[in-house]
């Protein structure tokens, strides 16, 4: 079976050492993951099955204890979530042989590089598409409309998202942030673990709020895999991953995209990896050259619905 016409020859690339190191894909995929950082993450590598059973236990309650009686037996039927793993990417290229000349180390690095952070682009994109999931939505649907999708009004804080209505001027502002989190702890959501990963449009406009330049909200901590510091205990990230709830051609209330900014605790997504990067080379005489695979396999699943907010927000 031919390989198509799309190699790496002498003339896209006049100098490669056909050499690809897996720890540099791997370090390039790790560098790049955001949302796959943030929550739970079940290890099946080497183990059979397509389908993991995740146990969901029904919350109990405190019954009062009366003298000379028997305790209160909590009967429940317990639940569990399946993760299907079904989400299989790769990254190919086919290096042919540069006759005595060796490559400059820069050309690996890009490709390196570029591996890993394809792999891991569609990784969190996979994971933010979970917030249609979100709420009292199953995901059957196209669009983020749950009851756990908000968008900020600029006049009136945190509402309701709905098609059509996220305008360029609904900016992040500290009032539906603060909503943002009451929304959570109304939900019984736990404090620990709590995250927001915003788009750099929200970014741009944090860095105008006066108060949040004060290491009291602000942690003066370097950028870690896209994080920003903290806000009331939430750790804030940013990424260009997250996913598009409404274009700019579909939105009649702007011109401009709709982002889905994603906030959440820990508990609310879970990854499970059957086979995490692995990168793969084998020579092919037919075309002299080496060709060089790496690839994952996956699955991505929301666990605890109510754990978790999608805020539409303008991408300006």
């Amino acid at each position: 079976m031919g390989l198509g016409t799309n190699q790496v020859t002498t003339t896209t690339a006049a100098t490669f050492i056909p050499e690809i190191w897996s720890d540099e894909i791997i370090a390039g995929y790790k560098k790049n993951l955001v949302l796959a950082n943030l929550i739970n993450k079940m290890n099946h590598s080497g183990k059979k099955g397509d389908t993991i059973h995740i146990p969901k236990p029904t919350r109990g309650s405190a019954s009062a204890k009366a003298a000379n009686t028997e305790v209160t037996l909590i009967a429940a039927t317990e639940g569990e979530v399946q993760v299907s793993i079904n989400k299989h990417f790769e990254y190919s290229r086919l290096i042919e042989d540069i006759v005595d000349v060796q490559a400059q180390p820069s050309l690996r690095s890009f490709y390196t590089e570029d591996a890993g952070y394809a792999l891991a682009t569609q990784l969190d994109s996979d994971i933010g598409l979970l917030a249609k999931t979100f709420g009292d939505d199953n995901g059957s649907g196209s669009d983020f409309v749950h009851s756990n999708s908000f968008y900020i009004d600029a006049a009136n804080g945190l509402a309701a998202y709905a098609v059509d209505t996220v305008a360029a001027t609904d900016l992040f502002t500290d009032l539906a942030f603060r909503e943002a989190v009451q929304q959570l702890d109304d939900n019984d959501v736990p404090m620990d673990g709590r995250f927001l990963v915003i788009p750099p449009s929200v970014r741009t406009t944090i860095m105008g709020i006066d108060r949040y330049q004060s290491s009291d909200f602000v942690d003066n901590r370097g950028v870690v895999n896209g994080q920003i510091g903290s806000l009331y205990g939430v750790d804030i990230y940013v990424s260009n991953n997250l996913p598009v709830v409404e274009t700019a051609g579909d939105n009649s209330a702007s011109a401009v995209d709709t982002i889905g900014a994603i906030m959440a605790q820990k508990d609310a997504m879970v990854l499970a990896e059957q086979i995490g990067v692995r990168t793969q080379t084998q020579y092919k005489q037919e075309y002299l050259g080496d060709l060089m695979t790496a690839d994952t396999l996956y699955g991505v699943k929301t666990v605890r619905p109510e754990s978790g907010l999608v805020i539409s927000v303008p991408k300006n």
